[in-house]
């Protein structure tokens, strides 16, 4: 492989990465227009017991973790890729980490924790790598009790911006600012 095709194969794998941090993000900040970025309008997604059109997966998703979580961290580890052409399959292990709404009046927060793998087709039409067709298996899952607040010795910082499911999220601030005072030596 010349040194261009291997540079190019590094292009093309960068930006299925990106596609790939694009639907977490956008699930984990309600961004819908960032969501549905990560597939072709065509593409078909199976999540859970969900399996249809990516639309329709954010109408389904949306308010499952609306009124599950208060919120949610899609965490993405080992990824592989095979690129051939303009297609291209990927196997994703990643984590779900769901902080829970209480399920009961006067009960405590719990966390839930899921991992597995998406499993992909990507295909690159008009010069852009999406998500043409997704599996998703989960492997494992439980569910744990939170900490109680404060968190033993752990300092308040939510001064700097709380975490948000929307652009009001600190992650979108241009320019980012820390909005706390400086440390005391």
């Amino acid at each position: 492989m010349t040194d261009d095709a291997r540079l190019l194969m590094l292009v093309d794998r960068q930006e299925i990465h990106d596609c790939l941090f694009r639907f977490c993000r956008g699930m984990d900040r309600f961004d819908r227009a960032l969501f549905l970025s990560a597939f072709h309008t065509d593409a078909v997604i199976a999540a859970g017991p969900y399996v249809g059109d990516v639309a329709g997966c954010w109408e389904w998703a949306k308010p499952l973790h609306e009124a599950g979580q208060v919120l949610t961290h899609h965490v993405l580890l080992n990824h592989y890729i095979d690129i051939a052409g303009d297609t291209a399959h990927s196997e994703c292990y990643y984590q779900f980490i769901g902080r829970n709404h209480p399920w009961e009046e006067g009960g405590g927060e719990t966390v839930m924790l899921a991992g597995g793998r998406y499993i992909d087709r990507l295909e690159r039409r008009d010069g852009s790598w999406r998500i043409a067709l997704r599996t998703n298996v989960i492997e494992w899952s439980c569910i744990q009790p939170s900490l109680p607040p404060p968190f033993g010795d752990v300092p308040d910082i939510s001064a700097n911006g709380r975490s948000a499911r929307d652009s009001s999220d600190p992650s979108y601030q241009r320019p980012l600012v820390n909005h706390r005072a400086p440390s005391k030596p």
